[in-house]
């Protein structure tokens, strides 16, 4: 039933994939991606679809009453600001290339066929599947749109399923993070007439050039990381500059070292703050480590995706950290893992593309998951 289904609908996700493709969503923006998802569950028969308040398209199938909810999520939003087109699509016999095209635009393709599979058949989840196309997951969107349904539904969610990886790779820690954005301002002046007075592009340069001394934590087991991504500031090339600005960010997957981090970077910033050189820090992302979860039910969860992907494509799985959707419900305590249903390369660039063949693979693998998931 499955191989049937999926070789039925083989150019038909690959369809859907690029309609979704010619609807740019970057973070906070992806409302239209939302009302496409939304209207496209309806067309096929759901019931009860809803957008909430951050954007996040929803479709409860059998939630009412439940408290063991099984959470499928796949986000809408990628990392570029375009909301208009994306210049770069194009496609052959291969690829389909695109921004965004399988992080994640690919998974939420996957998603709804995989609940158009659960309608047609007839399939119900005893204790209630919330399939979410959510919002914010990339950059500083900051998780904000499975923030909210973890806000909306506290204390139901039995486990989590995002999907939002390679085929065959499996995320079942969280690299948790905190971003900055820190602005310089100063009196400045002419460059000429004024010179000797603080400029606040050398100001925040000194900033950057204390943070790139800093060594990360040596805990065994543990990666701790650093950047500044992006800088700006000044006037013209003849002022010395009065504001400069910078986003910067610390990484790891261990809340200690997070924290060691946390205390290096704001005596950094205390430092520099002065009555000529006036800082402004504002914490723009915060994204959580993992928390104490079940082991066991982790595992089976880990199972159920390995045992998928051994019966699609015969490879096994690898067992990665990263920052994804997952990560909000782990510091929580709840179960989560993040599945690859798609195979890709050159994710958060504009030459991205993605392998087409896996689209089905992908679908088979999750359909899969589906069963698993009920059964259990």
């Amino acid at each position: 039933m499955i191989r049937e289904y999926v070789e039925k609908n083989r150019e038909n996700v690959l369809e859907t994939l690029r309609e979704l493709c010619h609807i740019p969503a970057p973070s906070f923006g992806e409302r239209r991606r939302a009302e496409y998802c939304k209207a496209w569950l309806e067309s096929v028969g759901a019931k009860g679809v809803y957008i909430d308040s951050v954007n996040n398209c929803i479709f409860p199938m059998n939630c009412e009453g439940s408290n063991e909810l099984t959470v499928i999520a796949a986000h809408i939003d990628t990392v570029f600001p375009d909301t208009e087109f994306y210049p770069e699509f194009h496609e052959d016999n291969e690829k389909i290339y695109c921004p965004g095209v399988g992080d994640d635009t690919a998974s939420v393709a996957v998603m709804l066929y995989g609940i158009k599979y659960m309608l047609e058949n007839g399939i119900v989840p005893p204790k209630g599947f919330l399939f979410v196309c959510n919002a914010c997951e990339e950059g500083l969107g900051n998780l904000v749109g499975t923030r909210q349904i973890m806000k909306d539904f506290e204390g139901r969610i039995k486990q989590f399923v995002t999907l939002d990886e390679d085929i065959g790779y499996c995320v079942n820690a969280a690299v948790g993070s905190h971003r900055y954005k820190v602005e310089a301002l100063t009196e400045g002046g002419h460059s000429f007439s004024a010179f000797g007075k603080k400029n606040a592009i050398a100001a925040l340069s000194e900033i950057v050039t204390e943070i790139y001394k800093l060594e990360v934590p040596k805990k065994e087991g543990t990666t701790t990381t650093y950047n500044v991504g992006v800088i700006s500031g000044g006037t013209s090339v003849n002022t010395i500059a009065q504001n400069a600005e910078m986003l910067c960010e610390y990484r790891s997957d261990d809340r200690e070292c997070l924290a060691v981090m946390q205390s290096a970077f704001e005596n950094i910033f205390a430092k520099a703050n002065s009555d000529e050189v006036r800082l402004n820090v504002t914490l723009v992302g915060d994204r959580p480590c993992k928390g104490d979860v079940d082991v066991t039910t982790e595992e089976r969860l880990v199972e159920i995706y390995r045992r998928a992907v051994a019966e699609v494509t015969g490879q096994e799985i690898s067992l990665v950290c990263a920052s994804t959707d997952a990560n909000v419900p782990m510091s929580l305590g709840i179960v989560a893992v993040d599945m690859g249903v798609f195979r890709n390369n050159g994710s958060h660039t504009r030459e991205e593309w993605l392998d087409k063949s896996s689209v089905p693979d992908g679908l088979n693998i999750f359909i899969r998951v589906i069963h698993s998931l009920i059964e259990e």
